[in-house]
């Protein structure tokens, strides 16, 4: 299990530039391709934790890369190929600085800024008497900006949005419009599994076209929260919590070890007995939302597999 892609340097003909994300590391191309590699880092509160979690960059990519086929109906995407179990190459895009988010129940960042009393989120007014995990009406689009490296993502209003000149008016029409398909389909898919697609985010960019695409991950653990739909009622009725697809359990765990981001707060020590459940919760995750089982793709040395795969791709095109 020692065995984790953490950070990459890859050697790439005609690289622009390179940014390292909490999760992903970019390679921006001469030739208008990105280059992205899903690493096994792991991040919570806007922090990459300090142990990797094994197969859970390629989990995440192939998640996102098979929803991301069935969505392609809804909206364009900029995926081109997966030469590696960790790697998607796609077109460069131009992206929004906001991540749409969709709220189907009051859960997760929502149901604690309502626990502290708030009634608002991001413009909208949230009912009295909620408790955790019940169901909105409809769903509510929450969005949050696009933190720069090092800051924090922040809850913005669809107003302040179009009043600051972030989107303009017509785009971000089109993005709820988008949203709200794309969490439509997420729900369906979700439910053909047994599960609730509960919130999740999107992301979008324009390609040099000036066409709108959606861009990242989708509907993985990593950007999606779900619930088995099994028992959800009753459970809710009794005021338990739910049983949960998501990595909300690893903020949990977190929380309990008094850690939420804040100044002056020390990241818990993640022991092996730690990591090794959270990769077999990941894999769980895989295999629930799939609903097929998870082939790890093993691998002595997972860089230098990454390197072969992408400099095979490359040097075909």
């Amino acid at each position: 299990m020692s065995n984790v892609l953490v950070k990459t340097d890859l050697k790439i003909q005609g690289l622009n530039k390179k940014y390292t994300g909490k999760v992903r590391d970019v390679y921006k191309l001469k030739n208008n391709l990105l280059v992205i590699v899903v690493t096994d880092r792991i991040s919570a509160f806007d922090v990459v934790l300090p142990k990797g979690i094994p197969y859970k960059g390629q989990i995440l990519n192939q998640i996102a890369n098979n929803m991301l086929s069935m969505t392609e109906d809804i909206v364009p995407n900029w995926l081109l190929a997966t030469p590696d179990p960790n790697v998607s190459v796609g077109k460069i895009c131009r992206p929004f600085k906001i991540e749409m988010v969709i709220r189907g129940y009051l859960t997760g960042h929502a149901a604690r800024l309502y626990k502290s009393g708030h009634r608002k989120i991001c413009g909208i007014n949230l009912p009295d008497g909620m408790k955790e995990n019940d169901k909105f009406e409809r769903p509510i689009i929450t969005p949050s900006t696009k933190a720069d490296k090092g800051s924090h993502d922040e809850d913005i209003s669809k107003e302040e949005i179009i009043i600051r000149g972030i989107v303009s008016k017509s785009d971000y029409e089109a993005l709820e419009i988008y949203t709200k398909k794309l969490f439509e389909r997420g729900t369906a898919i979700a439910k053909k599994q047994g599960l609730i697609l509960v919130d999740t985010k999107y992301e979008f960019g324009k390609t040099t076209e000036g066409e709108i695409v959606l861009i990242d991950e989708i509907h993985t653990p990593d950007s999606s929260r779900y619930f088995y739909e099994k028992g959800y009622s009753l459970r809710q009725d009794k005021g338990e919590s739910q049983r949960q697809l998501s990595k909300e359990f690893v903020r949990e765990w977190l929380i309990d070890n008094n850690f939420q981001g804040l100044p002056g707060q020390k990241l818990p020590k993640m022991n092996a007995n730690f990591v090794s459940s959270v990769s077999k919760r990941y894999i769980e995750l895989y295999e629930k939302i799939m609903g097929k089982s998870f082939i790890k793709n093993s691998s002595p040395d997972i860089l230098n597999r990454v390197q072969k795969n992408l400099n095979d791709y490359l040097e075909n095109l």
